[in-house]
C-alpha cells in the first residue's frame, strides 16, 4: 500500500534524487581520477609486454653468442700457448 502522505512522498523523492546525484558524483571522481593516473603515467617510459620479450630473447641470444666466442678465443688462447 502506496502512502497517500505528500511530506513522505517528498521526501522519498528527495532520497531519489540524492542517491541519483551521490552516484553520479561517484561515477565523474572515478572517471576524472582514472584520467589523471593516465595523464601521470604517459609522461613514464613504459614498454609493452612484446617489446619487453623481444629484448629478453634479444639478451639471451647475444649471451649465446658471447659464450661460443669466448671458447674459441680459449681454443686460439690455448693453440697460441702450446706452439
Amino acid at each position: 500500500m502506496q502512502s497517500q502522505n505528500p511530506i513522505i512522498a517528498d521526501f522519498v523523492k528527495l532520497a531519489n534524487s540524492a542517491a541519483g546525484t551521490f552516484a553520479g558524483m561517484t561515477r565523474e571522481a572515478r572517471d576524472n581520477a582514472r584520467e589523471k593516473m593516465k595523464e601521470t603515467m604517459g609522461g613514464f617510459d613504459f614498454v609493452s609486454r612484446e617489446e619487453f620479450d623481444a629484448v629478453k630473447d634479444m639478451a639471451a641470444h647475444a649471451r649465446e653468442q658471447v659464450d661460443v666466442l669466448e671458447a674459441k678465443i680459449a681454443a686460439l688462447e690455448a693453440k697460441l700457448a702450446g706452439k
